[in-house]
């Protein structure tokens, strides 16, 4: 038989029989059984009768608990030992309270505990492991919330380095725009000053030539009324005559006073005049393309120059039938769309529009830059632009981008944004064309006539959320049509 553990020897005797902890101020009784003074008080509080020993049973007085003084100091030696042990044996820390190794863990506190914790009335009811078992479950369960942490790790740091690579190559971008938009508004100053050179050129031709007319006709005027004030001297003189000498040679009077009659001096020419007109038409009309270069400037800039930063994809758009609403019929080549004369009995799948007379594109974007043109005609009743493919198909949706829809309308002669509340747009005319741009990366879709260029319409950054976006077209007017150009 193997020799007995004498540091579990020692332990045994140092542990009060019914705490089952470390002596705590132990006493004596009479049959020699040692107690903490708290936990034989605790035993023997009520009893009227004569108290006993609660390990053998022998009847005590209550007066004789004496201090046993030799077996505290016993037990402090004891703590001591195991702490010394605990530490020579690398273990895994001392339990603050029984100075023991903690060798257990707690699976319910959490705490790890020593054995006498284990035996303690705080844990005896609970679920206990050696601490190592428990320390390798937990070690296996962290690696593998630690793989899944490196994984986001590596993500976060391709994102970041995606990021950075796409923000130099953003930066070249825009520095080559730069570049592109000084040197082209370098040219466009330097004609705009050869213009204003040239046309002051002609101005000043013009008041040369209308300043050399007025000088020949004041000169021309000034001598005529010089003459004509002396022949009217001589008139007056000889009008006072005697009639004998004022009738000599009057034949030759009459016929100098007829040829003193007032000549009309140089007009402006009509060539001169027409210069002048067309001129200031040609002004009229420069100064006119200036202020219109000026108003589409950004929309030309943004959606017609080569650059990367504002270059739009044109795409082509056909339309899915298995949305449409059953009073719009689609052409066989599924670009044009008009209200039939009556509904067709179409399957009422979920993807149909049931409630308002709208079809989406078969086509869906998530990123880039797209574009694509709708020929509206000149009839009522129509809207285009594009839609969530989220966007509600049943009952009364609604037709703005609360409803996940940003388009612009015609109904009644008047253009509007569909916003909520909708936003007139005073267009002096509606287009025949209408251009739809849409910019996934920025969230945003801007309208645009197709035949001048004009802005009609821009949704702000960020409106349209980062998910796939749809054309959508809604007609409602049986003399209305919608073709989507080549």
């Amino acid at each position: 038989m193997a020799a007995e553990n004498p540091a579990e020897s020692l332990q045994e005797e140092a542990t009060c029989p019914v705490c089952l902890e470390y002596f705590t101020e132990p006493v004596s009784l009479e049959c020699g059984h040692n107690f903490c003074r708290d936990c034989i008080s605790q035993c023997w509080e009520g009893s009227d009768t004569a108290r006993s020993c609660p390990q053998c049973r022998e009847t005590v007085q209550q007066r004789n608990l004496r201090p046993n003084r030799q077996l505290a100091n016993i037990i402090e030696i004891a703590k001591r030992l195991n702490l010394q042990a605990a530490k020579a044996a690398g273990g895994d820390g001392v339990c603050g309270e029984h100075q023991e190794a903690l060798k257990l863990f707690c699976e319910e506190d959490q705490p790890p505990i020593c054995v006498v914790c284990d035996k303690s009335r705080a844990h005896r009811a609970h679920r206990v492991v050696p601490i190592q078992e428990a320390a390798q479950e937990y070690k296996e369960r962290i690696q593998a919330h630690l793989k899944t942490l490196r994984e986001e790790r590596e993500k976060l740091l391709g994102l970041k380095a995606t990021g950075e690579r796409n923000s130099r190559e953003y930066l070249k971008q825009t520095q080559t725009e730069r570049q592109n938009i000084v040197s082209e508004f370098q040219q466009l100053r330097q004609f705009l000053e050869e213009q204003e050179r040239l046309l002051l050129a002609q101005l000043e031709k013009l008041d040369e030539e209308i300043v050399r007319i007025q000088n020949e006709n004041v000169s021309q005027l000034s001598e005529q009324i010089s003459r004509l004030s002396e022949l009217i001297s001589e008139m007056e003189g000889k009008c006072q005559k005697p009639a004998s000498e004022f009738l000599q040679d009057i034949r030759s009077t009459l016929s100098r006073c007829e040829k003193g009659k007032f000549q009309q001096p140089e007009e402006i020419s009509p060539e001169l005049e027409e210069r002048v007109s067309g001129f200031s038409w040609k002004t009229i009309a420069l100064l006119e393309t200036l202020g219109k270069f000026k108003d589409t400037l950004p929309s030309a800039l943004e959606t017609k120059r080569g650059g990367s930063l504002g270059a739009f994809r044109q795409v082509k758009v056909t339309l899915d039938p298995d949305t449409a609403y059953p009073d719009l019929v689609l052409s066989e080549d599924r670009k044009c769309v008009r209200c039939g004369d009556t509904r067709q009995n179409l399957p009422k799948n979920p993807e149909r529009f049931d409630c308002w007379a709208c079809v989406l594109g078969c086509e869906g974007f998530s990123s880039g830059r797209h574009c694509w043109e709708v020929e509206v005609g000149g009839g009522g009743g129509w809207a285009v632009g594009v839609a969530r493919e989220s966007v509600g198909r049943k009952g009364g949706i609604s037709l703005s981008p609360d409803g996940g829809i940003w388009a612009v309308e015609q109904w009644r002669g008047q253009l509007q944004a569909l916003t909520s509340p909708e936003t007139p747009l005073p267009l002096s005319r509606v287009p025949s064309r209408i251009r739809v741009c849409l910019d996934c990366d920025r969230g945003q879709v801007t309208f645009i006539n197709a035949g001048d260029e004009a802005p009609i319409f821009t949704f702000p950054l960020g409106s349209i959320p980062g998910e796939r976006i749809r054309p959508w077209l809604r007609v409602w007017v049986r003399d209305t049509r919608l073709r989507l150009c080549p």
